[in-house]
């Protein structure tokens, strides 16, 4: 299974970073997004991330010029009858995920491999919306894309094995470190992250410490390099609260409940850093 072109479909933070690191691997990548704007905020993203890597003396502007050629601009899923693979990086709902798939089905060749980076949805159930779920793989990148050395590569229940080493190739060819994981919500990065974020969060409801505090006592005792709060805004508290939801539902175990501050800051527009305010305010 050869791997040429590429779509990648989201052209936010995940999918903007999935392109650059896929283009700059040699691969030919359309930019997928509804609209046009977000495809060109996307690609404006990926030019301002090149450029620092040519006033470091990373690359040179020929490089960078190269890298730029083989991203193209799309806003249709046709684009998908001349791919490879696709790489989905929309939102973390399944509802769209699976229409997303759903269409790309009837579009994509019959050879292509369609891929996720969903961070804690289950493939096989993403898989069934396709009539080739032999063919459909988790593929979770960490943020930033750029600088993350980590991929997720999550079996569906009916992923084939060259399915799975096409993709642990490519995986490779990116300079990434692909480590194989089966397919239980949250996968092993969020399903061990997240709870501890959520329990960072109970801390501080509870009163044991303020936030300033919990985020030291990981830092400096844990070694991490940023604390469970800190982080939690850099995320998305949306995204936290969405993937605790998923864990809980998918093991109904109470261990995984949400905490209700954690509700209480998404359902108020304390997003994080995204909307200027989480646990901490970000001009």
């Amino acid at each position: 299974m050869e791997i040429n072109k590429i779509m990648v479909i989201g052209a936010g933070q995940m999918g903007s970073g999935i392109a650059q690191v896929c283009a700059q691997a040699g691969y030919n990548v359309y930019l997928n997004d509804l609209k046009q704007d977000f495809v060109e905020r996307g690609l404006g993203v990926i030019n301002k991330n090149l450029s620092r890597q040519v006033d470091k003396e990373r690359m040179t502007a020929g490089e960078m010029d190269e890298v730029l050629s083989r991203l193209t601009p799309s806003t249709t899923l046709q684009d998908a009858k001349a791919v490879d693979l696709v790489i989905e990086a929309a939102v973390e709902n399944m509802e769209i995920k699976t229409k997303i798939f759903s269409d790309l089905d009837a579009i994509a060749p019959e050879h292509a491999i369609l891929a996720s980076n969903t961070s804690s949805l289950p493939i096989t159930e993403i898989a069934a919306a396709t009539k080739r779920p032999e063919q459909v793989i988790g593929m979770h990148f960490m943020n930033p894309v750029p600088v993350m050395k980590l991929v997720e590569i999550i079996r569906g229940l009916a992923t084939a094995d060259e399915v799975y080493e096409a993709i642990e190739t490519m995986t490779n060819n990116l300079k990434k470190v692909p480590v194989e994981v089966n397919d239980f919500p949250g996968f092993v990065s969020n399903r061990i992250l997240m709870p501890m974020i959520n329990e960072a969060v109970y801390t501080l409801y509870e009163g044991v410490a303020t936030k300033e505090a919990i985020d030291e006592v990981m830092k400096l005792g844990m070694n991490h390099p940023m604390g469970p709060l800190t982080l939690a805004d850099f995320i998305g508290l949306d995204t936290c609260l969405y993937i605790m939801e998923t864990l809980h539902e998918g093991f109904g175990d109470d261990k995984y409940r949400p905490c209700p501050l954690l509700r209480k800051y998404v359902k108020a527009g304390w997003l994080g850093k995204k909307s200027g305010r989480g646990f901490y305010v970000y001009e």
